[in-house]
């Protein structure tokens, strides 16, 4: 009798340690779930109906390629305003983003520099109009008689020395900001040599720059006062990496694309950088585009589409047949010869219109599935 009780419980052992072990095993069925969900997907015909299938071919195309970039000022229309004599700022005219033409007054200096040369040119002046009378009346004293040649000479050298002078002493006060309203009324000596110094701009534009104060001492041709450009076209600093920098050359057209509302400028690329950033890699593509009401500031981070003028030749997908899987890799679905559809992972170049240039993952003659993938997916996750 305890034989055969020991038998029975042996038998309950083994078979609840066969009950433990299939149990064991489940956790290793349900890992080969994500590989069932790889898997080729079959449809129905009446599903079949529903999708779209275009064959991958060789195609010849121009690159455009998509990066960002950096607004900054065109430097061929935009300058720092340097004071042209020294002195400390008696007064401010102008004030950050005021609209100014060439020659209007920006700051006022009270300079002893400024008062010596318009002395100077008005010395100058006064002595060469008299050097002039004096070689005038040698000339008429000569043609009767009364005057020796060798005088007659010496009188017009004198009178070509003061206007040599007066001629520098009118390009001092020209370099001061003097303009001609002022220079005519030297001429009529009707006003005083008490006159402040100005600051004047150089070109039309925007003051987007004010480096001084008043009570500030400025230095001759040494101070930067203040920076003016013209922001109605603007230079766009866009970054491509070396493999495209085949593609991009001077002249091939491009937009900028910024703001909330995606507002699309047209430019074209002016210049390629001969460096390459050692931090980033990155090669530096000037980009010249005009700025209707100046929607793009200094430092502004744009996208940039740059559309390449050269030829080439590669695969091409319809943006509609790329899908993400869970880590936001791409990849497509292909026709099989059975019937069925599998993913395949590829590798995106750059953009062409409604297509995405693929580097790799396809092959000439695949089958994509440009419409209905989604539904395949959902099927597949199923």
């Amino acid at each position: 009798m305890k034989r055969k009780l020991f038998i029975h419980m042996a038998s309950v052992s083994v078979m609840a340690l066969a009950v433990i072990g299939a149990g064991c095993q489940r956790p290793s069925d349900n890992s080969q779930s994500p590989a069932s969900a790889s898997t080729n997907v079959t449809l129905t015909t009446a599903q079949r109906q529903r999708i779209q299938l275009q064959v991958v071919t060789n195609s010849t195309y121009r690159r455009t390629i998509d990066t960002t970039g950096t607004v900054g000022f065109d430097n061929d229309q935009a300058t720092t305003v340097l004071a042209p004599i020294s002195g400390p700022v008696a007064e401010l005219l102008v004030s950050l983003g005021a609209k100014v033409k060439a020659g209007d007054p920006l700051a006022i200096i009270d300079s002893p520099d400024f008062a010596a040369a318009v002395s100077a040119y008005r010395k100058a002046v006064a002595t060469a109009k008299n050097a002039r009378r004096i070689a005038d009346l040698d000339e008429e004293l000569f043609r009767h008689g009364a005057l020796a040649r060798r005088d007659v000479d010496q009188a017009q050298t004198d009178a070509g020395n003061a206007d040599a002078d007066r001629d520098a002493a009118l390009q001092q006060v020209h370099s001061l900001g003097v303009n001609d309203q002022t220079l005519a009324e030297m001429g009529r000596h009707s006003i005083t040599t008490n006159l402040p110094g100005v600051v004047r701009s150089p070109l039309r534009g925007t003051v987007v720059e004010k480096l001084i104060s008043p009570g500030q001492l400025l230095q001759a041709s040494g101070t930067p006062c203040f920076t003016v450009a013209d922001l109605s076209q603007v230079w766009v600093t866009a970054n491509i990496f070396e493999s495209d920098l085949a593609s991009v050359g001077v002249g091939d057209a491009a937009e900028i694309i910024s703001g909330p509302e995606s507002k699309i400028l047209p430019g074209a690329v002016d210049n390629i950088s001969a460096l390459v950033d050692p931090n980033t890699r990155s090669i530096g593509v000037r980009v010249v585009a005009k700025n209707p009401g100046e929607v793009l500031k200094k430092q502004m981070y744009v996208r940039v589409l740059l559309h390449s003028s050269r030829a080439t030749s590669g695969l091409l997908a319809p943006v509609s047949s790329v899908l993400r899987n869970d880590e936001n890799l791409p990849f497509v679905y292909l026709a099989g010869t059975d019937g069925s559809f599998m993913r395949r992972q590829v590798t995106l170049g750059s953009r062409v219109g409604d297509q995405y240039e693929i580097t790799g993952g396809l092959a000439e003659g695949d089958q994509t599935v440009i419409n209905g993938g989604l539904f395949i997916q959902f099927l597949q996750n199923q």
